[in-house]
């Protein structure tokens, strides 16, 4: 079987187990843990910001950093399609009691001229007040679409000047800089708070990271624990993505040539395909996936009439053309 349901269907490299088992390791709920440090030292400096903690989850990662910005009784705008708002089983309003709206756009972009209109300032006991707005770098249901720098750039200055903070989940924040050669650190900039993902293009079998000022972190490891995230000799796994982020960053650009090549075969224009994801329009989304399933390609739905492949790094580039035959022919 060729999958392609997701990124997060890597397996560790012999190489990245190597390093994994080698790991020095320590109790990080002590904060003694050197290998987990050495890692949240190195992404808070990729990204410009004073400090990082280490998470089992990118739901997590993601919970911590928006309740890091937006408190009990206040709203977080995000584009409706958000990972957020549809993806983490509504986690926001149990951990946090928080509430969103959204905007919708059909490429998952940052569409200020609405959020200004949707932005609600504090106006006293009788609504709910905008603490933060959301985005998502690449969006993972507008098929891996990169938001553009300046439109980031726009975002916060506006945010800035309305007095609300901007969370930023950059699960595959990686794909976007190697398609667009963005310094990781000018994706930070835009951000108060973000959170990003090891296990996906990455190839790391676990892990995330919240990203933010040394405050927001300090908080964020006491509710990562009263969360039940509290980890124990974690180095063995924050081991895999410090050798994820040696070796196999730059390798995301092999990802994102087989995302376009499969996006030709099922007629989508590979000009629209900006990662390693690839939304399909059919008019029987599962029918389309149990038939491909019996022809040797696992791939997923993500609505009644959309079907996601996803390329990653434990699909090779003729698995890919072996796929595409598939695809296309069905």
């Amino acid at each position: 079987m060729i999958d392609l349901r997701s990124d997060t269907l890597t397996r560790p490299t012999e190489a990245m187990r190597a390093a994994m088992a080698r790991a020095e390791v320590g109790d990080d709920v002590y904060g003694e843990d050197p290998t987990v440090a050495r890692l949240e030292e190195r992404v808070a400096g990729l990204f410009g910001h004073e400090a990082a903690l280490f998470t089992p989850t990118g739901s997590m990662a993601n919970v911590l950093a928006v309740r890091s910005v937006v408190g009990v009784g206040q709203e977080v705008l995000c584009e409706a399609s958000a990972h957020i708002a549809r993806a983490e089983l509504g986690a926001h309003a149990a951990y946090t009691g928080l509430t969103m709206r959204t905007w919708i756009h059909p490429r998952g972009q940052v569409d200020l001229p609405t959020i200004q209109t949707i932005f609600a300032p504090d106006m006293g006991p009788f609504f709910v007040p905008t603490a933060a707005i959301s985005v998502e770098n690449t969006h993972n249901f507008a098929g891996g679409a990169v938001l553009p720098l300046q439109d980031l750039r726009d975002l916060r200055e506006y945010a800035t000047g309305a007095g609300v903070r901007v969370h930023m989940d950059g699960a595959r924040v990686w794909n976007a800089h190697v398609a667009t050669g963005v310094p990781l650190a000018e994706y930070g900039a835009v951000a108060d708070v973000l959170a990003v993902c090891l296990s996906k293009g990455l190839g790391a079998p676990i892990g995330s990271l919240m990203v933010g000022s040394a405050d927001a972190i300090a908080e964020a490891r006491i509710w990562r624990k009263r969360m039940g995230g509290g980890m124990r000799q974690v180095g063995i796994l924050a081991a895999a993505g410090l050798h994820a982020l040696d070796h196999h960053v730059e390798r995301l650009a092999d990802d994102h040539a087989h995302a376009r090549l499969l996006a030709e075969a099922c007629g989508v224009d590979p000009a629209t395909v900006d990662t390693n994801i690839v939304v399909v329009r059919r008019d029987d989304a599962t029918s389309f996936v149990a038939a491909a399933r019996e022809a040797g390609v696992v791939v997923a739905t993500v609505g009644p009439t959309a079907v996601r492949l996803v390329t990653h790094l434990d699909v090779t580039r003729d698995d890919v053309e072996k796929a595409a035959a598939v695809l296309a022919r069905l």
